[in-house]
């Protein structure tokens, strides 16, 4: 996970404190209405005690971040992001709401705006609370199957029907080492019947030590043809303070030890080519490739270089702006999957409508997209970073059949 500077943080808890002051002003017309002044002083001071208590917090979990122990810093994080998150948000809906209400209010005659525009404005705020709670107990964990289907018209005859299962940013650290959530996803992967897994990057959050215990899941992993997978930004250890060189190398070679350990073929800028019935096919894994600030491990020439002559080709790469950089257009790949978006963690769909903020940074970031005959798979993520919730953006098992067109 990245970190912030102090300077960040101090502007995002002056934001906090901003808001809250706003808020506070128009909760006081609701609270006047209670007859107990008991009462009133107590909603007050909770108020007030949890604004500033979450401020004190998060400055404090920010000075003292570097002397915090790792296994306990990402529960921390988290734990505050979302209590910000489910603060906040509402909050900011709530002053809006209200404030539009009272200053264009002409709907409502002045005796009833007392009472009707504050309650409609508590609604308001209530109901983005009660939606990120659903978010954060309920969909967190609430794996869906999504079914692609692709034609393509140079697939080989033998590899008609291919079922393919991609799962990609597992953060197994934000899982606190409880196993049995992802047994589950296991478990629907499985019943799936894939012929390949293929995994597209980030299995941890920063550290090895966050992969104790979690092969003797991966291991019930079960694929007729084999299992692959490539790096993400975050199995490099890139966003944590070391000792030394050799303690992040001594980290980074941990991680690739554990997808030998669990049976996947980890391709670091290579290739493999699948056989059956004389017909072949290659998969390919480049290191992970992004624009900056995210480094560029990636070495697609160097990946391709042995099976430049096998017609159709599945790249593995986890950041899906290296799709538009020097894939399509430029290689003859038929299907390249990634991840890394997690698709922002929040998304509004309405039947074949669906938007996230995420699509002002990333042109694709969830989903099935194409230009001509190359396709590109961004998977929505199974595990989840920073925020402990999913807003309308469930972790994701993707089930791709290719077929012949």
């Amino acid at each position: 996970m990245r970190s912030y500077s102090l300077f960040t943080i101090l502007l995002l808890c002056l934001a906090i404190l901003l808001i809250d002051v706003f808020a506070f002003y128009w909760l006081q017309s609701i609270t006047k209405l209670i007859t107990s002044a008991f009462l009133r002083h107590a909603i007050h001071i909770t108020f007030w005690v949890f604004t500033i208590g979450l401020i004190i917090s998060i400055i404090i979990l920010k000075v003292r971040l570097n002397a915090i122990d790792p296994r306990r810093k990402q529960l921390l994080i988290s734990s505050l992001y979302g209590l910000t998150i489910s603060s906040f948000i509402p909050k900011i809906i709530f002053v809006i709401v209200i404030s539009i209400l009272f200053f264009t209010n002409f709907v409502f005659s002045e005796k009833e705006s007392i009472l009707i525009i504050p309650l409609i404005a508590l609604f308001f705020g209530f109901l983005p609370f009660f939606v990120i709670a659903f978010g954060i107990f309920k969909s967190l964990y609430n794996f869906k199957i999504y079914h692609v289907e692709i034609k393509f018209n140079h697939l080989p005859k033998a590899f008609e029907n291919l079922r393919i299962v991609q799962i990609s940013d597992a953060h197994l650290g934000s899982f606190n080492h409880r196993f049995h959530i992802l047994n589950r996803a296991v478990s629907k992967i499985n019943q799936l019947k894939p012929d390949l897994i293929l995994f597209t990057g980030d299995l941890v959050n920063n550290y090895a030590w966050e992969l104790r215990g979690w092969s003797r899941v991966f291991r019930k992993l079960s694929a007729t043809m084999g299992k692959y997978a490539v790096l993400g930004n975050h199995d490099y250890g890139d966003y944590s303070r070391w000792n030394s060189k050799k303690e992040k190398q001594e980290n980074f070679n941990a991680i690739k030890d554990f997808f030998k350990d669990i049976g996947f073929n980890l391709l670091l800028n290579q290739s493999d080519i699948i056989e059956e019935n004389n017909d072949k096919i290659a998969i390919i894994g480049v290191e992970n490739w992004g624009h900056p600030p995210f480094k560029q491990y990636g070495d697609l020439q160097k990946a391709i270089k042995n099976v430049e002559t096998i017609p159709f080709k599945i790249l593995l790469s986890h950041d899906p702006s290296h799709w538009t950089k020097e894939v399509v257009g430029k290689t003859d790949i038929a299907l390249t999957l990634s991840g890394h978006t997690h698709g922002m963690q929040a998304a509004f769909k309405y039947k074949n409508l669906q938007w996230s903020p995420i699509k002002y940074k990333y042109k694709h970031w969830a989903g099935l997209y194409n230009e001509k005959d190359q396709y590109l798979h961004v998977n929505r993520g199974l595990g989840w970073l920073g925020f402990p919730g999913r807003l309308g953006m469930r972790p994701e098992i993707t089930l791709i059949e290719i077929k012949t067109d």
